[in-house]
């Protein structure tokens, strides 16, 4: 496995191995990306299994993007262990790690005058509302990604539901020549959805997070009722609201990956319930995507 801190290294170092297998083997490779912001758990791990089976060269990025963290947010604290996530990417058999500074991501002058990639729409609603500018700091920093590694496909996970529908909006409208591959949701076995922030929990705090995943355990049995958007929206925050040391910042159930206000009535077709509570200091996301078709049970994903 190999560290690169920069730009030009990660881009000759993998020019050096397009050319080299182009010459042996008279055929392109194929690179999967996972970006992430470090301090690495069995979700991050998953991903890079799943690049691992599916493509040539599996290439981790571990940067703490600043331009996505709000000026009251926790980007100073975000957790930080190089040591750590380098050997969980060795074992999980990545063949780059780029570990670049902020100065190289963000030379200056630019930090002060950045060009920025803004997603309209569907960044606008749930965490783009709660955290402006946040996902015009995730497109930005992905895009840069995606020009420095040029990868094939780019692994994401679907925690972040939101952060993955802007992603593969931005690609579809810039013409990246990117698949992007979204994963599952990994949970600890009491249903809390893994998250790096999860260390910040203190045990009570912990131990009612948990109600996240068990209110949208809920919504198939809601849906076989005949609930509309509406209702499910109330059920599923006074499921949240069981829970004493949880203070909603929302609970939306809205179309996917549109992320368009749902009717109250649900129309045949795709929908996401998306939640963000804080436990304490600490802000948890989570989510499930279901299908709805008259007729038949609803069906939801993991």
């Amino acid at each position: 496995m190999i560290v690169c801190r920069t730009i030009a290294d990660i881009r000759r170092r993998l020019n050096e191995v397009r050319s080299a297998n182009w010459r042996e083997r008279g055929e392109p490779i194929t690179v999967g990306l996972v970006p992430t912001m470090g301090y690495l758990h069995d979700g991050h791990a998953s991903l890079l299994k799943r690049a691992r089976e599916e493509c040539d060269i599996v290439v981790l990025s571990i940067f703490v993007n600043p331009i996505q963290f709000g000026p009251n947010e926790d980007f100073d604290r975000y957790p930080r262990d190089e040591e750590r996530d380098l050997r969980i990417a060795e074992a999980n058999g990545v063949d780059f790690v780029l570990l670049p500074s902020v100065e190289e991501m963000y030379p200056a002058p630019a930090r002060h005058s950045l060009t920025i990639v803004r997603v309209s729409g569907v960044s606008e609603s749930l965490c783009g509302a709660s955290r402006p500018g946040h996902f015009d700091g995730v497109a930005t920093v992905v895009s840069k990604l995606f020009h420095i590694v040029s990868p094939e496909r780019a692994y994401f996970g679907m925690k972040d539901a939101q952060q993955v529908a802007v992603i593969r909006q931005m690609v579809r409208d810039l013409n990246f020549p990117v698949e992007i591959v979204a994963c599952p949701t990994l949970r600890e076995p009491d249903g809390l959805a893994l998250s790096s922030r999860n260390v910040y929990l203190n045990p009570e705090e912990r131990a009612q997070a948990v109600v996240l995943s068990q209110a949208l355990s809920r919504i198939d049995g809601w849906l076989a009722e005949g609930v509309g958007a509406f209702e499910l929206r109330n059920r599923l925050a006074d499921e949240i609201r069981r829970a004493p040391l949880a203070d909603i910042d929302y609970v939306e159930v809205r179309r996917y990956p549109t992320l368009e206000p749902a009717d109250d009535e649900l129309a045949e077709g795709e929908y996401i319930a998306a939640l963000a509570v804080r436990f304490g200091r600490t802000r948890l996301i989570d989510n499930r995507v279901f299908h709805v078709r008259k007729g038949e049970p609803a069906c939801s994903a993991p």
